[in-house]
């Protein structure tokens, strides 16, 4: 499949087979239903009647006083609307449980035991069900019954420890890539989970913890503290001893991003600025002198980034092949020919407020594709048609289930 064919069907693509319950709110459990249904998993998300998950008004900035996040993690699923506190809401789960592939929730640690809902018992009911379970500390542990979010876990993980100024307090991403991660993982053990399925018979429950998720990008932290006595510091827009790499200043006020770190790179940037002998100079012509000499390298690239306005600068670089790029925010991305040219953002029809962009699917597959066929749906949008559907409920049932504020 090239980037400008159209979006296969659902039933064309590869997790189309698969039937997930989706509970849990905000981002850490949807984000990983999220990832299924991008690749034709129907995944059927259940929410509070009445209020529904919180997302669906988080969001700094709103477009006709709704939600601009929730129809990119809802995107691709079913809205049902169910009471799990209720024991008749709990009767109906267990059964769409029963007949799914994957159950996804994020709730704290033993509310699913509480509302009846124990994957001991789910899986005695459904041997085949893999139970994804996605929370700040995990399932067991000391810690495992405290409130958990992505900020805490980042903390915890390791990530907030080096990001920002040395001088200041521990930045933060500016998205919630705790969260993200944990979810990310989430699904890697549900494909996991579901392949080993495939020779067991089997299914088993998945566990995520979100400091995990973030320790487990932490690269070379722990032995460089164990080994080595060293203890990652915060180092602003540089990683020590790795130079040139950082965001240099430009003619017209901007921002460059260059990386010539790597010795072949560092001389094609140095005949690139016009200083060939640079290359050779003991104090840059290698690795570990280069990272000895970071600040004083990454004055020299700045006195020569200052000269060349924005695109000069890229047009330099780019003849010597030396990676670079612009920092881009969302205005560049949309108006970006390769963003274009892979359709790394969709656009898709919103009820109320008309062509929605939003971020594509990821990774692309040449032969089974993802795709995104809608947008979040409305609060409780497929509830007739999952009760029905899935499990046989009839006419009079479901408005008794209303009347009751089951569903």
């Amino acid at each position: 499949m090239t980037p400008t064919d159209p979006v296969p069907s659902r039933e064309a693509m590869p997790l189309s087979d698969l039937r997930v319950i989706e509970m849990g709110q905000l981002l850490a459990g949807p984000f990983c239903g999220q990832l299924l249904a991008d690749f034709g998993a129907e995944v059927v998300k259940v929410e509070a009647p009445s209020t529904g998950d919180p997302m669906r008004e988080w969001g700094r900035e709103k477009a006709g006083g709704r939600s601009l996040w929730w129809p990119v993690v809802a995107r691709n699923k079913l809205s049902l609307t169910l009471d799990l506190r209720s024991p008749r809401g709990q009767e109906l789960a267990r059964e769409l449980i029963a007949g799914a592939d994957v159950l996804v929730e994020n709730f704290r640690p033993g509310t699913l035991e509480r509302w009846g809902l124990d994957p001991v018992d789910l899986l005695e009911r459904n041997g085949r069900l893999i139970v994804v379970r996605v929370s700040g500390y995990g399932q067991s542990g000391p810690y495992s019954d405290r409130p958990g979010y992505g900020a805490i876990a980042e903390a915890m993980g390791g990530l907030r420890a080096v990001i920002g100024e040395p001088d200041r307090p521990p930045a933060r991403a500016g998205i919630s890539i705790g969260d993200t991660l944990a979810a990310t993982f989430a699904c890697v053990g549900t494909l996991v989970a579901l392949h080993a399925r495939e020779r067991t018979g089997r299914g088993q429950v998945v566990d995520s913890a979100l400091y995990e998720a973030v320790l487990a990008v932490m690269e070379s932290l722990l032995p460089e503290y164990e080994m080595a006595g060293y203890v990652r510091p915060r180092t602003g827009s540089v990683l020590p001893n790795v130079a040139p790499a950082n965001a240099y200043p430009t003619a017209d006020g901007g921002e460059h991003l260059i990386s010539g770190n790597q010795d072949t790179v560092w001389r094609r940037l140095a005949e690139a600025m016009g200083r060939p002998e640079l290359a050779l100079d003991p104090r840059y012509a290698t690795h570990g002198a280069r990272g000895e000499n970071q600040a004083e390298l990454d004055e020299l690239i700045a006195e020569w980034s200052s000269r060349h306005g924005v695109e000069e600068l890229e047009r330099i670089l780019n003849e010597h092949s030396v990676p670079n790029g612009r920092v881009y925010t969302a205005p560049d991305m949309l108006a970006d020919a390769h963003f274009a040219a892979r359709d790394a953002i969709v656009r898709l029809a919103h009820p109320t407020l008309g062509e929605f962009p939003m971020q594509n699917v990821v990774p692309k597959l040449s032969d089974t594709p993802g795709g995104v066929h809608w947008v979040g749906p409305e609060l409780g949008q497929h509830t007739d048609e999952v009760l029905t559907g899935m499990l046989d409920l009839g006419a009079e049932e479901l408005e008794r289930l209303r009347r009751d504020g089951i569903v």
